[in-house]
Formats: structure tokens, sequence, C-alpha cells
């Protein structure tokens, strides 16, 4: 993004613009339940402090004033509680009511939230912030590329955009993209009209349904599907171009991939959100797994073949924390523990996490170096594997992580089991080393993950995603989703799906198929 237009007659110099939302990626085949406790919410500076392009000098900074009010985030996890989202989403509105009224709102959310008795959350957000905003107010939504976008959602905001990298290494820089989209619509010609500076969308859902480790866009055909974004983006008429892969692992009617154009030249929009709709739907057989797959045994095998390259790298997959797992699913440590090559003491085995509060205070009062056995995990997601019998010595310590709290290290022969205090997701050198663990000498690391976050991809010289059990099951076909919409590959793989462009601008009469 380059520097904001100028201000044009008619534009708003420096408009009034709030910031909120909540932000979390919910399987509702967990067990767990993503309390109060899941999330960090940030209000007033601290939240205005969340987002490095509003820092003082910045150009977004100066360009309005912000009102930032409430915003929720949380790690990938289970369904919310409904009295957890309903504070949250009263403290917005409150907000809104209180602080108001505003020209502009950044709607950051993530498109994935599940709330324990509602069906399309952020639609019921969105829903309830225009409500409090009033029909005028321009709102510029950010989300992540495994959300969705419902009829709902759609109609009740004006501007969408989404991360075009999985891995999100965009995340930041997309959120300061819906800023941008939005000051540049004020600054327009038509930015103290409340209709005419509202852009129409055209809105393609795309019946397709497959987990992110499949459509990686470090591979094909993900990879061309979001080239094309930039080069429409740039087109005069258009705003903003977005394709949302979905979230597979939640049982909703909105849950599919998804693009939006949004622009002024109608049909310009329709035909290029149409045309990259039927790229996506053409490529379905093509999406692939972004690593070599097999069982957990199969990957032990590559691992431990004599020459192979290490580290070796295992994604844990069925209980990956970052996509909603529960984080406490032993059934891969289990198998790990019965495998005399990886406790004997001959190599280094690294197997990150599983978290249990009690197993952690009860390391912690043997001390380092004390002989210990715990049962560990299984006390949210039991269903594959029970708690976990480890006998081992007390390696680490580690106080004061923000996410995991006390973190301890059960040192088994060569194997080292990290068990935290509360959820943590691995996805750093950092994260091992502050254990006193080094994961480049490592012969095995094993880490509850799909796809790689980029330091632990640049760490593998050997890697298998293991199709292990859990609450996000890489195999989504043996999960038992039963409230699809039908015709959704690969649930139906004989639909002919209608992939018309359904364009529409917010409170105008106006919907037509384009």
């Amino acid at each position: 993004m380059g520097p904001l237009p100028p201000v044009e007659t008619g534009g708003l110099p420096r408009p009034r613009i709030g910031i909120g939302g909540i932000s979390i990626e919910s399987s509702t085949f967990s067990p767990h339940i993503s309390g109060d406790e899941a999330f960090t919410v940030r209000s007033g500076e601290t939240l205005r402090s969340y987002y490095p392009f509003l820092d003082d000098g910045r150009e977004l900074a100066s360009a309005a004033e912000w009102v930032p009010l409430t915003h929720g985030r949380s790690l990938p996890g289970g369904a919310v509680a409904a009295e957890t989202y309903r504070r949250m989403k009263d403290a917005i509105v409150t907000g809104i009511r209180e602080q108001g009224p505003f020209d502009g709102f950044f709607f950051d959310i993530h498109g994935a939230m599940s709330v324990v008795g509602m069906d399309d959350a952020e639609g019921d957000l969105a829903l309830a912030v225009r409500a409090a905003l009033g029909p005028d107010t321009l709102v510029s939504t950010s989300m992540d590329l495994h959300g969705n976008v419902s009829e709902v959602l759609r109609d009740a905001v004006d501007l969408l955009t989404c991360y075009r990298m999985a891995p999100h290494e965009d995340w930041m820089n997309t959120k300061e993209r819906a800023v941008w989209n939005l000051l540049a619509r004020l600054r327009g010609p038509h930015g103290a009209d409340p209709l005419r500076r509202r852009p129409y969308s055209a809105w393609v859902p795309v019946p397709v349904l497959l987990p992110g480790e499949k459509t990686s866009t470090r591979l094909e055909p993900a990879r061309s599907i979001y080239a094309q974004l930039p080069e429409i983006e740039a087109l005069p008429g258009v705003v903003d171009a977005s394709v949302w892969i979905g979230y597979a692992w939640a049982d909703e009617r909105r849950c599919q991939a998804y693009v939006v154009v949004t622009g002024d030249d109608e049909d310009l929009i329709a035909r290029e959100a149409e045309r990259v709709a039927r790229m996506f739907w053409d490529a379905r057989e093509d999406f692939v797994f972004v690593a070599e797959t097999g069982t957990l045994d199969e990957a032990l095998e590559r691992a431990l073949v004599p020459g192979a390259a290490h580290p070796y790298l295992i994604s844990d997959s069925g209980d990956n924390p970052t996509a909603g797992g529960a984080g406490d699913v032993t059934w891969t440590l289990a198998h790990l523990l019965e495998r005399a090559e990886l406790t004997d003491g001959s190599r280094t085995t690294l197997v990150a996490s599983i978290f249990d509060r009690d197993a952690v205070a009860r390391a912690v009062d043997a001390g380092v170096g004390a002989t210990v056995t715990l049962d560990a995990g299984a006390r949210i997601d039991a269903g594959p594997h029970g708690p976990v019998a480890i006998t081992g010595s007390v390696f680490s310590i580690t106080e004061g992580d923000p996410d995991a709290g006390t973190q301890v290290v059960i040192a088994v022969g060569g194997l080292h089991a990290i068990i935290t205090e509360r959820r943590k997701p691995f996805h750093h050198l950092s994260d091992f080393r502050m254990l006193g663990l080094e994961p480049t000498t490592a012969d095995i690391v094993v880490v509850k993950i799909g796809y790689l976050e980029p330091e632990l991809y640049e760490l593998a010289q050997g890697w298998t995603l293991a199709l292990t059990p859990g609450g996000v099951d890489q195999d989504l076909l043996r999960l038992g989703h039963d409230r699809l919409q039908p015709g959704v590959y690969p649930f139906d793989p004989d639909g002919t799906p209608d992939l018309t462009a359904v364009v529409v601008r917010r409170d105008s009469s106006e919907e037509q198929n384009a």
C-alpha cells in the first residue's frame, strides 16, 4: 500500500473512526469451551497500540480521529461460552453508543468464531454493531482467510478483505489494508455522502471446504489463485479482491469458500469474482497437503531411517491448537513413549506440548532433577486417549510465559515432553530455547501444528504431516459434518454449483445477479 490518496472535494479530511471486534477460530468438534480466560481483551490506548500502523508519526494515525473501543482476541479453541461472547459484544455495542457517532468503523474479526447455541456468530455481532452505529457509518472488515462470509455478514458491512497468505505472514498487513481502504473511501469525492461512498460487493459462495493444510499459498493451486487478487485490485473501479478458504472444523451452514470483489464498477467486479470462483471450483481436486502425509508410525519410520537428515519435524495435526484443537490430546505422546528407540537416550526428541495445570504443579513441587510420575493431559479432550502416564526427570521449569504460564519439561531418556499450565502453540525456536531445549540439534521435533510456521519450516530437514486424531482431524469425512449446505465438496463430490455473483450495496434496494 502506498500513501493515502489526497482528500478530494466532498471527502472527509479527518474522519472519526471507531475500532472493535472479536477474533477467534472455533472448532465445533473440540470439547474445549473458550471462556473469559481464553481472551485477551484490549480497549482504549492499549487497543490502539496493538496496531503498529496507528503508531504516532504514521500516516494512517494522523489521517483520522481514532476511537479504540473493545477487542477480544483468543488463540483458536472450542466454541465460545455464550456469556463470554455476550460480555464482549455488549462492551463493543455500549462503546459505540457512548462514544459515537462515527464516520467509519474498523471491524476486526476472524470469521470462524462459533458460540455455544448460536449459528453465524460473526453475523450476529455484525448486526449488533450495525444497529448501534446506524446506517450511515462506513464499516471496513478485516478477516482471516479461514473465515466465512455469510449473507448476514456481507450485508451488514461495507468493505471486506482477508489475508492472502497461509501461513498468515500478512495478518497485520491485512488489517492495515482494511483501514487504508476505509480511509480512502472517506477521503474520496463522495466521502461525506453516506450512500455513494459505499462500494458494491460481488459475492460468490464456492461450495468447497478444505483444511488449511491443503490450501497453503506456498503451493499450487492456491498460489496462482491468490496471485490474481493484487492484479484485480489494481483495476480501475475495484477497491479489493479477496478469497476465503472457509473454516473446515465447524459444522455450520456458512462454512465453505467465498470470493468477494468490491468496487464501483458493478459489471467488472461481478466478472472478476466469477472468474476467480470458477478457478477455485475447477481446481478443487488439485489441492494437496502442504507436506507428505502419513500415520504417526509412518512419520517416525521416515525420521528414524538411517541417514535421515535432522531435525525431522512431525506435525501432530489432529490437535493443532492454532486451528481450534483442545491442545491436550495425549494420543501422540502416549505412542511416542512406547517407542524404546525414542526413550533409550540414543537420540533427542522434543514433543510440544500438552497443557495440564495440575501436572505442572506436581513437577514444580518436585523440582528440577527430581524423578516424577505424572498423569497428564486429556482433561479437556479425552476422546482418542486418556491422561498419559509419564515417568521421568524434571528437566526444566520455566515461569512467566504470557500464553503458557509455567512450563515444565519431563525427560524420559532422550524424549523431552513439554507440559504447560495453559494452552500454547509452539511456532518459534525461542519457544523451545526458553525451556533449555535446542531444536536445531534435536533429532525429531513433534509439534501440535498443521503446516509449519516460517521458523519451523526453515528448521525442518524433513517433515511429515501426521494424520493424527483430535478436534481438527485432517480427515474431514470422519469428523461427522451434517449441517453443511448441500453440494459442498468433498462431502458431496457430485455438486454442480451456480457460480453467479450476487452484487449488493448495503441499504440499496437493488440486489441483482450479474
